[in-house]
């Protein structure tokens, strides 16, 4: 066996079945794939299998795998969300930082580590995975919500916070034993040298080569990781951060029409090399050490999972946002991300922490983020539980969500919920009937834009169970549902019920499931996108006559 294993291709070949074995485990466990890929690199290492004889392949691929996520982080660099979200981002972002990086950093120190090693753990526990949060809001359909626009600016705000470290980690290297302070501004002036050639290709020579390129979006994708690689592998060359670099590569090429296309071909790409960043990281761990660490690792992992929620409660809350906004913002920052084992990992080449400490955060990242997906899954659940006790960090009125609500109608014939497509559409046709309306939508740059265009618009989450009490429903005659969710529109139905709602309630199937679902709620009428024009809605509902009448 060990013969076969000896060749690389057999090598590889086990490793990515394991691989795919563990995958299929965490679908059914409903973990995100960086928990499995850290167990599998702890498998395959000296410590289990060791079925990792190439390192030098593994190593080698590891780092293009950390090159293509810092240059994907780069390319996805969108500074327009910080500014949508206004200073919530950066407020919450820096505060959460800052809390986190003092108070890990006490307790390491509480724990016996020394200085070092405890702004290591700490800082490491800082950061929080765009990858894993963006996944999990998107399948939760909360991508466009409040929370979910927050929870991505803040998250945004780290991922420059962890590239700013790397580059003081290049001025850090204690192998060179130079002057710090020397080191620290020759990285200023290497770096500031860097971006300055880049901003100059950017302006003059990135945008038509690209468009060049794009005629083949194949030699476009070849173009984009072999410019990441390049711009990184130049930094390296001039004892810059190479990881900096493939980010200032991503970021020179995100002003371009082309990064959406670029960033779609590269994720899976992207992920499939990660997979041997964490190979390559198991392949150092020893469980011995490990065992060692499970102690402190608990310690660790509950002030990331209670610490690091409360403080973007607290802040939020002081900033006049609801304990409800504030709670499932909170909750994306319940665990560590690849960014934390990256950071170790420069750590321990560095020489400035030892392998236990690697270990240590790999460990908190197994069950932070193990039990942060959960959390995140279970949301609204946790909410509902704990809603009474998080009454102490919001404010008696939380006016950031109460503007849209100031201009609201106290006596409308219709209250619509949902504003994309189908339900913009609706809200258009009742306009024209000159029926007063009142629109709902949990987006809000929706709410804004419709708004702007004279009609009612607040912000709202139907699962809200505090959002019927904020609304006149003892005046509508109708509540319309445009919603694609079924089990938000089956909440909303349950939520006006237990309101004493007596009007009528028309809810929205979009798929044939959908409807058998719904005939089972006490609805008065089921609207399909497919079968009904949005034009025929006033018609079905006989709604001019009889408000008007």
């Amino acid at each position: 066996m060990h013969d076969v294993l000896s060749n690389p291709f057999f090598e590889l070949s086990v490793i990515l079945a394991i691989a795919a074995v563990l995958g299929a485990v965490g679908l059914v466990l409903r973990q995100p794939l960086i928990v499995m890929f850290i167990a599998l690199g702890i498998l395959v290492g000296p410590s289990v299998f060791n079925l990792v004889s190439s390192s030098d392949m593994v190593h080698l691929l590891a780092e293009l795998g950390i090159a293509l996520l810092l240059f994907v982080v780069g390319l996805k660099l969108d500074l327009s969300l910080i500014r949508s979200t206004g200073m919530i981002a950066l407020m919450t972002g820096l505060g959460q930082v800052i809390f986190t990086s003092v108070f890990g950093y006490l307790i390491g120190i509480a724990l016996g580590y020394n200085a070092i090693t405890a702004l290591y753990i700490a800082i490491a526990l800082t950061f929080s995975s765009t990858i894993i949060i963006v996944k999990l809001l998107s399948d939760k359909k909360e991508i466009d919500s409040l929370h979910g626009q927050i929870a991505i600016g803040f998250l945004i705000v780290q991922d420059i916070v962890v590239v700013l470290l790397m580059i003081m980690l290049s001025a850090m290297n204690v192998k060179t034993g130079a002057n710090p302070v020397l080191s620290i501004v020759q990285v200023v002036l290497t770096g500031s040298a860097i971006v300055a050639v880049i901003g100059l290709l950017m302006r003059f020579v990135i945008p038509f080569l690209v468009n060049y390129l794009a005629r083949s979006q194949e030699l476009l994708v070849l173009f984009s990781i072999a410019w990441a690689v390049i711009v990184a592998s130049t930094c390296d060359y001039l004892n810059f951060s190479r990881e900096v670099g493939a980010f200032l590569a991503g970021v020179s090429l995100a002003s371009t029409p082309y990064r959406e296309v670029i960033s779609g071909r590269l994720v899976s790409l992207r992920d499939f090399l990660l997979l041997f960043f964490f190979i390559n990281l198991g392949s150092q761990l020893d469980l011995a050490l490990l065992g060692e660490q499970i102690g402190p690792s608990i310690v660790f992992s509950l002030f990331v999972l209670v610490g690091n929620p409360l403080i973007v409660v607290v802040i939020m809350g002081i900033m006049g946002y609801r304990k409800r906004t504030s709670f499932l913002a909170g909750l994306t920052v319940a665990q560590i991300s690849e960014f934390s084992l990256i950071f170790a990992a420069l750590g321990l080449s560095m020489g400035h922490i030892q392998e236990s400490t690697v270990g240590l955060i790999t460990l908190v990242g197994l069950i932070t983020i193990g039990l942060s997906t959960y959390m995140i899954i279970y949301s609204h659940s946790l909410y509902d539980m704990l809603a009474p006790a998080l009454s102490i960090f919001e404010r008696k009125i939380p006016y950031r969500e109460n503007e849209t609500e100031q201009n609201m109608p106290q006596q409308v014939d219709v209250i619509l919920f949902g504003l994309g497509r189908y339900g913009g559409n609706i809200a258009l046709t009742l306009m024209k009937e000159n029926i007063q309306l009142l629109c709902i939508d949990f987006d809000p740059q929706q709410v804004r834009y419709w708004q702007k265009q004279g009609l009612s618009a607040l912000y709202g989450d139907v699962e809200d169970p505090e959002l019927p009490d904020r609304l006149p429903l003892t005046t509508a005659k109708y509540v319309i549902s445009s919603l694609s969710d079924v089990n938000a529109n089956i909440a909303l139905v349950k939520q006006l019920k237990a309101s004493g709602y007596r009007g009528k309630i028309a809810v929205t199937a979009h798929r044939l499931s959908d409807l058998e679902r719904l005939k089972t709620t006490p609805t008065d009428m089921i609207l399909s996108p497919f079968a009904d024009a949005a034009e025929t809605i006033p018609a079905r509902l006989n709604l001019t006559e009889k408000i008007k009448g």
